[in-house]
């Protein structure tokens, strides 16, 4: 038997376009024998849905979209499409209004719903705000030409709660031989106690399966991407297929649909354990691998490679990210700043590589205190990417302001606050030129600074996306060397990868980010000699720190354990705290990391609470009472 994974990149709520993709995937599968297509979680309406859902027209209109592709589909080929299902016995008998749900369709109809079991409330997911969970686990029987209802089921999981939905538990379809497949979706598969070390939720689904004895597990999921989570996910997989001597298939969303990026990388293992397919990361694929009745298996098939290194991988997420964000969000060019620093240069080497050197604008702003290398690096970026360069002085814009606020400031040091009207004419200026042109403006900001304020709310902050607001700026220097070495194939692996991640430059033999921006200290150029190390440690520490505190959840205790000086943590800390009011007020920002100062990130603003546990001692937190609380920016 044939099976095929689509891995499918939809746009949230585009019901009919959603739709189509699963019927191109559908009709290319049809005509390679596929007798069973898996989409992924929520493929017919795009995860996540988020507040759509509360939306009932949204959902209505998805039932009906989903009986119509249930007519257009080829007959005899089985597809599982993910979607929503309305629980109306929430209303007499309380729940969540919906399921998440899978539909099997065949021969033109809706031949059985199953019910997501395990549903996620950490980081980026908040499911339980939607969805009552299914009570049973959810199988398939396919076989022979009839169909047939097997057991009874569940009353309240399988009952009708639509014109569409059919009470049948156990569906069997056209197959010499009957197969049992077991249908998991997303969160049902990471619960096993063994590989991880601990249960998160009651039950496992994957063990009950087994006790009901199937031959096969399918996942459909939509799991978004994080560095290095697809060794995670293969590790996981690898390890629950040969614990229970059962193949397993995994389907992934690809795309990226606000903040979250998902990488695709569908992958199927045997009962042994050993990887017998795996799809594309970061672009779409049709997958189709094929399942040996007699021995029980799957067969080797296609497994693409994953990208060479960790700043490749960040780099293909990102040029997604920007591309899918852009063009979803209706937006065919970006405008960005280049200041001569390497985090604009990045963010233009980005959005070249997703939108094309004809939809990229760069805008210079030279102050008096931008030095004259600057300029030059900025301009010389321009010209290795190809993009267009514009350049606006700022000087007779800054003078109108000081002339402006002189009565007001009159008498007062020059400060923090001139040097923040600066960026901020650099914000008014940037979003003049989006609005005018009906441009995305790109913010240019990166982790490290957004972690600890080193950012100015209307000025840099501005924008429609923050394309690099995840990437901490050691990685932003790790990925600017690596595209600089990769030479005339900079942003593709030399073997198996389309041109999607192609940087393209005129001239393959200068490097795409000029060295003297990588090797210059990195300066706000906010006033005369001004670097950023001015205000705050170095960005190898701070780094560190950040880490440490936010991606391990280590107290400063913990910290100033493994060597780092106890006022400088104390002080990160302080600033990651006070800084939560600019982060609130920060464009959406594409997440790389296991934790992203994004929709997964729920801190508050008015905070005056202060862990001691997070403190080296009861001095320093005396002493952080006293300390400035935001850097100079």
């Amino acid at each position: 038997m044939k099976i095929a994974i689509a891995q499918l990149n939809p746009t949230i709520g585009d019901l009919n376009g959603n739709a189509q993709q699963i019927l191109a995937a559908a009709q290319q599968a049809e005509k390679q024998s596929v007798r069973l297509l898996l989409t992924p979680e929520l493929s017919l309406c795009g995860y996540p849905p988020r507040d759509l859902l509360l939306d009932p027209s949204f959902v209505s209109q998805m039932g009906a979209t989903l009986q119509r592709l249930a007519e257009e589909l080829p007959s005899q080929m089985a597809v599982l499409v993910g979607c929503v299902q309305p629980n109306e016995r929430s209303l007499a008998f309380g729940g969540k209004p919906l399921f998440n749900s899978i539909a099997l369709l065949q021969k033109g109809k809706i031949q059985q719903i199953f019910h997501k079991r395990l549903l996620p409330t950490y980081d980026v997911f908040d499911e339980y705000r939607y969805f009552e969970p299914g009570l049973e686990a959810n199988s398939l029987v396919l076989e022979g030409e009839r169909q047939e209802a097997r057991g009874k089921g569940n009353e309240k999981d399988n009952a009708p709660i639509t014109n569409y939905q059919l009470p049948i538990t156990n569906y069997r379809s056209q197959l010499d031989s009957p197969i049992k497949i077991g249908v998991t979706i997303c969160e049902d598969l990471w619960n096993d106690e063994e590989f991880w070390g601990r249960r998160s939720y009651a039950i496992n689904p994957i063990e009950e399966l087994i006790q009901q004895g199937v031959d096969l597990v399918v996942n459909l999921s939509a799991s978004p991407y994080s560095a290095n989570k697809q060794q995670v996910r293969e590790a996981m997989l690898q390890h629950g297929s040969m614990r229970h001597q059962i193949p397993v298939l995994y389907t992934n969303q690809v795309g990226a649909n606000d903040d979250l990026i998902f990488d695709g990388c569908s992958v199927g293992f045997n009962r042994a354990g050993e990887m017998v397919c795996r799809a594309r990361a970061f672009e779409t694929d049709l997958l189709i691998v094929e399942y040996d009745e007699q021995a029980g298996d799957l067969q080797p098939s296609k497994i693409a490679p994953t990208p060479a290194n960790l700043d490749e991988e960040i780099w293909q997420a990102l040029v997604l990210g920007v591309r899918d964000y852009t063009r979803k969000c209706g937006f065919s060019k970006v405008v960005l700043g280049l200041s001569g620093g390497i985090d604009s240069s990045l963010v233009a080497a980005i959005a070249t590589a997703a939108l094309g050197k004809e939809n990229v604008l760069g805008v210079l702003m030279p102050s008096p205190y931008s030095s004259e290398h600057s300029v030059h690096d900025a301009l010389e970026l321009g010209k290795n990417l190809g993009i267009l360069t514009q350049t606006i002085p700022i000087g007779d814009l800054m003078q109108g302001y000081d002339k402006t606020l002189e009565p007001l400031f009159a008498g007062t040091p020059f400060g923090i606050a001139e040097e923040n009207i600066q960026s901020r004419i650099r914000g008014n200026l940037l979003m003049a030129v989006a609005n005018k042109f009906g441009y995305l403006l790109l913010s240019t900001g990166n982790k490290s600074e957004m972690a600890v304020g080193y950012c100015t709310l209307y000025g840099d902050m501005n924008g429609g996306l923050a394309a690099i607001a995840d990437v901490p700026k050691t990685r932003v220097y790790s990925i600017c060397r690596w595209l600089n070495e990769r030479g005339e194939e900079r942003g593709v692996r030399s073997e198996g990868v389309n041109t999607n991640f192609r940087l393209p430059t005129p001239d393959s033999r200068l490097p795409t980010i000029p060295e003297n921006v990588i090797n210059k200290p990195p300066s706000a150029e906010l006033k005369p000699g001004q670097l950023d190390q001015d205000s705050l440690p170095d960005y190898d520490t701070l780094d560190d720190i950040l880490q440490k505190l936010i991606q391990e959840h280590q107290s400063a205790a913990q910290i100033v354990a493994a060597g780092h000086d106890a006022a400088v943590v104390d002080r990160v800390v302080q600033l990651v705290v006070k800084a939560e009011f600019k982060r609130r007020q920060a464009p959406p920002g594409l997440k790389i990391t296991d934790r992203a100062f994004g929709t997964g990130w729920r801190m508050p603003i008015a905070n005056k609470w202060v862990s001691h546990s997070r403190m080296p001692s009861s001095e320093v937190v005396s002493q952080a009472a006293a300390s400035p609380s935001v850097p100079p920016r």
